[in-house]
């Protein structure tokens, strides 16, 4: 469902116009819809019926307060992958019980600081870490549940650089190693193995390499418990792709859920699943103003306010994200290049796109940028963080606040020899 529609020509998100917010806010800035947040979950939710089920939000998406609260209230846990996301998904109300850690490099720190929080499980990744983490709930006298994170070597068709369930990355355990680990795991003091994870990529848009991972992680299950292991859990991880250029239509929650039951029911797991993008990516729009219209040599470019700082996804991946004005216009659409203010070449939104004519000071609106967008920006050229805007039918609120330059200056401090 689009929480993002014209009404009488004007973008609204929600029950009010976006170009209204625009004026109190500021541009650029990043706008979320929290209907669009509660249906994305809801219908998540409602697929899987009375399956056992956890659905644990990616926090690395979107990490505001505001965002993971929302979808806590409505019930979701949380997966992180720092002591920092930890601490964010705690500090918004989320039940320790409910959250499991994930990544490959969990520190002493941090494992000490999950222990004593009382998290539901560490997905655990490498032999190392198995003992790590085995001495540091032993020093507290605690037990950490554990799963396995299997790389099943399975290609996820998506992205090479969001891409983590092939032999050649660096996350997981090689399948074919699962059962010696897991019989080091059974001897070892402070662990109590409770089941198996695995998450072999993000933006994946066809349910045939989930099927295949699955398949191969229940096959291990089975074998495992033919061992002796008690395997209670299976987390399936994320990855469910989203609709970016409106003609790609990825699997809906409906048919994702009934291939995990058709493949993995029968195991009598609880299932938990670790939803990022499929929660929060078209629930936000990255709302900026053109500063110049540009006639290049070749190309006609528009300029606006913001820039691959504030989003790096089209830098980092080729990324394509819809750019539409906010007030719509009777006028052919023309080709431009959509570029940013930073000292880059590649600060560029599109290239070559079809976009509605514009002129200085016209507003338009970057779409599907909930997830990976504010999380990813930083203070390059030090240009400040972009504030974030959270709307409930027609009301808004700042959830992040633009930092003043003095905020961003005042981080560095002088070493005294250049204090004098």
């Amino acid at each position: 469902m689009n929480y993002f529609e014209y009404r009488s020509g004007e973008m609204f998100i929600e029950n009010l116009k976006v170009s209204e917010i625009a004026d109190k806010v500021g541009t650029p800035f990043y706008l979320y819809s929290s209907a669009s947040l509660a249906y994305q979950y809801t219908q998540f939710k409602e697929a899987f019926g009375d399956l056992d089920l956890l659905i644990c939000y990616a926090v690395k998406a979107n990490t505001n307060q505001s965002v993971i609260k929302t979808l806590g209230d409505l019930g979701a846990g949380a997966d992180v992958v720092s002591q920092g996301e930890l601490r964010r998904a705690l500090a918004a109300g989320i039940a320790p019980e409910k959250i499991v850690y994930s990544g490959v490099a969990k520190t002493v720190v941090e494992m000490l600081f999950a222990l004593e929080t009382g998290i539901y499980q560490f997905n655990v990744e490498s032999e190392p870490e198995l003992f790590q983490l085995s001495e540091v709930a032993a020093s507290l006298n605690k037990t950490a549940d554990i799963t396995f994170r299997v790389n099943p070597d399975v290609d996820a068709k998506t992205h090479a650089k969001i891409s983590t369930g092939k032999s050649e990355n660096k996350f997981g355990i090689p399948w074919k190693n699962v059962r010696e680990i897991c019989a080091i795991a059974a001897k070892l003091p402070g662990i109590k193995l409770v089941g198996l994870d695995l998450h072999i990529g993000s933006q994946i848009t066809e349910l045939n390499p989930f099927e295949q991972a699955f398949t191969r992680i229940s096959g291990l299950i089975e074998t495992l418990r033919e061992d002796g292991h008690e395997i209670s859990r299976l987390d399936l991880g994320g990855g469910l792709g989203i609709s970016y250029e409106g003609d790609d239509f990825p699997p809906l929650p409906r048919e994702y859920a009934e291939m995990v039951k058709r493949v993995v029911s029968h195991l009598k797991c609880q299932i938990i699943i670790e939803p990022g993008r499929f929660l929060v990516g078209n629930a936000g729009i990255l709302v900026s103003k053109v500063i110049y219209v540009k006639e290049g040599e070749k190309r006609k470019f528009l300029i606006i306010d913001a820039a691959m700082n504030d989003l790096i996804r089209p830098s980092m991946y080729d990324a394509y994200h819809g750019i539409d004005p906010l007030k719509q216009s009777d006028h052919d659409d023309r080709l431009y290049d959509v570029v940013g203010p930073v000292c880059e070449t590649g600060d560029t939104f599109a290239t070559n796109r079809l976009v509605s004519p514009m002129n200085s000071g016209d507003l338009l609106a970057i779409r599907s940028v909930g997830a990976y967008g504010a999380v990813m920006s930083s203070t390059y050229n030090t240009r400040p963080l972009i504030a974030e805007v959270l709307v409930k039918d027609d009301e808004f609120a700042v959830v992040r606040p633009r930092p003043t330059y003095d905020e961003i200056i005042g981080l560095d401090k002088l070493p005294s020899w250049l204090s004098k």
